[in-house]
This record gives C-alpha cells, structure tokens and sequence, in this order.
C-alpha cells in the first residue's frame, strides 16, 4: 500500500524545481537558443541571439572517422548584414589573395599579409569608400606576422615574419612602399608543417617575439628520449620544448631587436594571437590546443609585462589519451 505524500514535501520539491527551471526559461525567453536549436548557421545568426550548448548537446564522436570542418567562401552579395542599431558593415577591400593578418599602422593605413601571394599590402582607407590598395613588399615566402619598430607614433621598420625567416624593412608614418632594401633579421627559422609566423614587440622594444608553429599534428616522426638523455634534455630545455624534426617548433622564440640572443619563451601549439592591450602593456599567447601527447604540457597562456613576465599555465579541461 502506498503511503501518502506529505503536503509540504511536495510544495518544498515544488519550490526546488521552480528555482532550477526558472532560469532556463529565462534564458530562452531572453533569445538564448539552447539544444538542438542552438545549432546553426549564419543564415540564423543576428545582434542579440546567444546559444547555450552543453556537452549533451553534442552528436556523439566517431572515433573511427577523420574529421575535417572546411571553411566555404561565399560570394558577396547586396545582402546587407544583420547589425547592431547604430553600426554598418561597408567593402573595405576585395580581390586580396590569401589574406592572414591584418595590422594597423599608427597612421591609420592598414597593413595586409597575403600570404599565398607572398605579400604585404597596404590599405588606406578612403572615407567611405573602398580603401585603396597598394602593394608594400612582394616575393615573400608566405608572410603572417607583421610588427612596427620601434613601438609608438613614429616606428622606423616594418618587420615580416615569413615561413622561414624574420625581414625587416625601412619605413616611415604613411610609407606606402619600403624606403630600402630589406634586412634579414632573423635568416633561418624552422620551416614545413604549420607554415605562420607571427611577430610582437614587447612595450619597450627590447624583445621580439616570433611564435613557430609545430612540424606536425601529433608528434610524428620525434624519436623517444629515455634514460640519460631524456634528463639531459630535461634539464637544458624549458618544459614543452621538443626535439627531432620539432626542435624550436610549436614554441614562442624571443629574441633582441636584431635577431640575437634567441631562447624559447613559451612552448604549446599554436600562434601568438594577442599583441596587447592598447595601453601596450600586455604580451598574450593562447596555446589553442594539445598537439603534443607525450609531453606533459598542452595549452598554456602566457601574459608577459613590460620588466616582468608573468607565466601561467592554462587548465587542460580535455587531453588526448
């Protein structure tokens, strides 16, 4: 025989069930989509629209299959874009070849690393209307990073980070072509693999920052150090560092502003992404993801201020096993 509910139990379940709920049907009632409904594209996309996806959301992973997520390039059209009240989106520049990064110059010109094309441009914005392009440097060898020397108002160099070397060439405010020759600043940097360069300045100018991307996906190829030599690699290298066919790779090399004095500031996979905040005070480095599973370190962010660095290492919430 079942036993009566006592009435105030219920109510008390009751209560406790609203609290949980109450802010769920807040969120979705605030256009937070959330489930399946938070999947999508941009056709569903427009100012104001969140989605709130938990792990249960996900499709189950194929662990038998490769997974690739290509990006595909839609033509422009007279569409106008869905924005805030207030902004608008408007062509700044088109027919650009492989465009990476994009920097802009203290006087306003925006310079352009087209990588496939193995150039920089610059792009002068022209009120309005579409910038105009003109070409700064030509025959590089794959181009990303792109940093002003020395930091300020009135730089004296533009310096490019190519695939497999760090330029630099003479320029002043509003140069929409080199004042000389290029210097090579840097004449060998680890090449094949993952192909950008960036580049930073610390506030002072007196370190450089060249981030390497790794060799490979998953360590392929690196021999396995063991016994004497793997300590003896221990204790000369900083943690992360790798060897073989990764040596100086997946890392954030420091240099001086002539390309001296090269050490390894921060090791993990990807690229420098952050240069700074805009009172030039921060160097930021976020380490995207784990690519090297038999090191211990995976993702870590770096935060360097100008006469101290501070390092931290970012929590791993999912390695690869």
């Amino acid at each position: 025989m079942r036993r009566p509910i006592d009435p105030s139990l219920s109510l008390s379940i009751a209560a406790v069930l609203c609290l949980a709920v109450a802010p769920l049907l807040a969120q979705a009632a605030d256009g937070v989509l959330e489930g399946r409904a938070a999947f999508g594209d941009w056709r569903a996309d427009r100012p104001g629209v969140r989605r709130h996806i938990l792990p249960r959301d996900l499709p189950a992973p194929q662990p038998a299959e490769a997974d690739a997520n290509f990006v595909p390039v839609v033509q422009r059209t007279d569409q106008q874009e869905l924005v805030p009240p207030g902004f608008a989106v408007n062509l700044f520049a088109s027919g650009l070849a492989g465009p990476r990064t994009i920097r802009a110059a203290p006087n306003g010109d925006i310079f352009v690393a087209e990588s496939r094309a193995g150039r920089i441009s610059v792009l002068r914005p022209d009120g309005g209307a579409t910038a105009k392009k003109s070409v700064f440097a030509s025959r590089l060898n794959y181009p990303f990073g792109i940093a002003f020397y020395p930091p300020g108002a009135d730089p004296q160099w533009v310096y490019v980070a190519d695939t497999g070397a760090v330029l630099r060439f003479p320029y002043r405010s509003g140069d929409l072509s080199p004042r000389g020759e290029p210097e090579t600043v840097v004449s060998q940097l680890p090449v094949g693999g993952h192909a950008t360069r960036d580049i930073v300045f610390s506030p002072d100018g007196a370190t450089m920052y060249v981030s390497v991307g790794s060799r490979s996906n998953d360590a392929e190829g690196m021999s396995r150090l063991s016994g004497a030599n793997l300590q003896s690699f221990i204790a000369d290298h900083p943690l992360g560092a790798a060897w073989d066919n990764e040596t100086d790779r997946a890392d954030v090399l420091a240099f001086d502003r002539q390309g001296k004095d090269k050490k390894i500031f921060a090791t993990g996979h990807s690229q420098l992404r952050r240069h700074g905040d805009r009172a030039g005070r921060h160097t930021m480095v976020l380490d995207q993801r784990a690519r090297r599973p038999r090191q211990r370190p995976a993702a870590r962010l770096r935060h360097a201020r100008a006469r101290r660095l501070l390092l931290w290492l970012a929590v791993v919430l999912h390695r690869r096993q």
